[in-house]
Parts: C-alpha cells; sequence; structure tokens
C-alpha cells in the first residue's frame, strides 16, 4: 500500500513539474537519475520488496529532487531556511545530498534478507561505502555534464553556487545521511543483527580446526 502511494505521488509531481520547468535542459539531466531509481524499484518489486520504511526513506531523495529539477536546485524557494539560519547559499541541494544517503538503509535491508553477508559489521559498513562510492561516480557525472553541456545548463546542473568545495560538501552530505540511515536501520533491526552475530560467532571454528 504504502509503495503504490508512493509512486502515485510521484507519478502526479513528475507530470505537473514537468510543465514548464525554468531550464528543459536541467530538467532532464536531473530526471533521468530519478526515473531510473523509479522504473528499477517498480522493476523490481515482485522478486524483492523492501519494508514500507525503506520506500518511505528512498522517496525522500525522488521527491526532493523531482522538485529540484523544475527550478533547479539553486531557485528552489527555500529562502526561509537561508535567512533562518543565516546562510550565504540556497541549501536546498545540501538535503536532497544528505537524503541520498538514506538508500544505505534499503541496501542494508537487501544484504541483510537475502543472506548475503554474514558479519554485522561489514553489513553495517558497506551500504556507507556504497553510498560514498555512488556520490562520488555522480560529483564526476556533473563534472562532465558541466563541461560538454550548454554552459548554462551544465553550471546549474553541477549546483557549486560559488562554493569552490561544493563537490566535496556535496559527498559530505551524501555520507552524513548514509550514517543516520545506517544508524536508524541498526537500532530499528537489532535483533536480526544480533543473531546474525550471533551466527558468526558459532561458525568461528576453534583451535584452529576446519
Amino acid at each position: 500500500m504504502v509503495p503504490a502511494v508512493l509512486l502515485a505521488i510521484y507519478v502526479v509531481m513528475f507530470a505537473v513539474l514537468g510543465i514548464a520547468p525554468y531550464d528543459r535542459a536541467v530538467w532532464l539531466a536531473e530526471n533521468l537519475p530519478i526515473v531510473a531509481i523509479v522504473l528499477l524499484l517498480v522493476v523490481t518489486w515482485r522478486r524483492f520488496r523492501f519494508s514500507d520504511g525503506a520506500y518511505l526513506l528512498m522517496a525522500c531523495l525522488v521527491f526532493l529532487h523531482t522538485v529540484g529539477g523544475h527550478f533547479t536546485f539553486e531557485r528552489v524557494p527555500f529562502d526561509w531556511v537561508t535567512e533562518l539560519f543565516g546562510f550565504q547559499r540556497n541549501h536546498y541541494d545540501r538535503m536532497a545530498h544528505f537524503t541520498v544517503g538514506f538508500y544505505a538503509y534499503p541496501c542494508a535491508e537487501l544484504l541483510l534478507r537475502q543472506r548475503l553477508v554474514s558479519s554485522r559489521l561489514v553489513l553495517l559498513l558497506f551500504p556507507v561505502f556504497f553510498i560514498v562510492t555512488v556520490a562520488a561516480g555522480y560529483e564526476l557525472f556533473e563534472w562532465q555534464y558541466a563541461v560538454h553541456a550548454d554552459p548554462s545548463a551544465g553550471i546549474a546542473v553541477l549546483g557549486s553556487q560559488g562554493d569552490i568545495w561544493d563537490a566535496q560538501k556535496d559527498m559530505l552530505a551524501d555520507t552524513l545521511g548514509a550514517l543516520f540511515a545506517t544508524g536508524l536501520f541498526a537500532v530499528l533491526y537489532r535483533r536480526p543483527l544480533a543473531v546474525l552475530a550471533g551466527s558468526a560467532k558459532r561458525s568461528v571454528p576453534r583451535n584452529g580446526s576446519c
């Protein structure tokens, strides 16, 4: 039920915000990765269903990115936050990057339920490393798009807003989001994780025997 409602909301948002975006080239570049994520989740629905909580977390990026694609991230109406905290730039994109890290939660859920790892430490660390890798890859994509696309569209997608450390700060936001999501997963799945840790201990051979 929850995934179906989230999908319906996304379809409506995509259709409405696809009408007269600020820059069609930017809208296309920003929406392609999100459409790919949504299609992947739809296609794999019958083979593997995440928890409702995982779908809710994944929807955060989908919704925020869809809005950002319509306005461009720099121009999203987010002034009240900027003024409240005295920021020098629009941090809507940082919030969106933080939600990228939320995908560490379904990643950990997949590893646990499919029994792809036998170590609790690996299960909790791998999703964070996965997000960091994706974050770095996306920054490379933004760089190449900015170099080869129309100059104005390239700058809009890059979204640095004059900050020379924008890429590093974006990756930090992704990583902090991943740490938050993994911590949440560790709390909510503490019992299955405890069982996993116990199983790993019992499987270790004693006295060097095989």
